[in-house]
């Protein structure tokens, strides 16, 4: 078990009844991507997780990216703040709408679950750091490390046609 702290708050009933062990699911998928990319502070960290819809998802990119319109998945990292003894160290949040999820998938004939965990690890990722909108070796490196974190899940790599 890890000692990282991952919260998750449901504001879309229908997350709940598309992934069986919603809770477990999020819980792997998103330490898939902290363990594929050690992250360098070092000790645990803590992870929020909101499961909403294209609305919310839309408010959001609206007001910190001036972006009106829905995305797939938003990342948050957290200000650089002073460690507490004790307490795991504040990494971000990674939000998710729903509506864009299913769209995607049948868009792209991918199985939901799949698609579901590639976005936590894809989330996690940039709350580690990691960027693919600065250049094509940022994005190569990112997405490998998507895959070989999807692979520890079971996960076909997204990137295959």
């Amino acid at each position: 078990m890890s000692d990282n702290d991952i919260d998750i708050a449901v504001e879309d009933a229908r997350w709940e009844a598309a992934i069986p062990d919603l809770e477990g699911f999020v819980l792997r998928a998103v330490e898939a991507g902290l363990n594929i990319l050690p992250d360098s502070a070092g000790g645990p960290v803590e992870v929020s997780v909101l499961l909403a819809d294209d609305a919310t998802v839309q408010t959001l990119n609206r007001t910190w990216r001036n972006k009106d319109k829905p995305t797939n998945v938003l990342s948050f990292p957290a200000a650089a703040q002073p460690l507490q003894p004790g307490m795991a160290r504040p990494l971000g949040d990674v939000v998710l709408a729903y509506d864009t999820l299913v769209r995607e998938s049948e868009e792209q004939s991918k199985a939901f679950e799949h698609h579901f965990a590639h976005l936590l690890v894809h989330g996690t990722l940039h709350l580690l750091g990691q960027d693919h909108e600065t250049g094509e070796a940022e994005a190569d490196a990112m997405e490998a490390l998507e895959i070989a974190a999807l692979r520890s899940l079971g996960v076909p790599n997204p990137y295959d046609d």
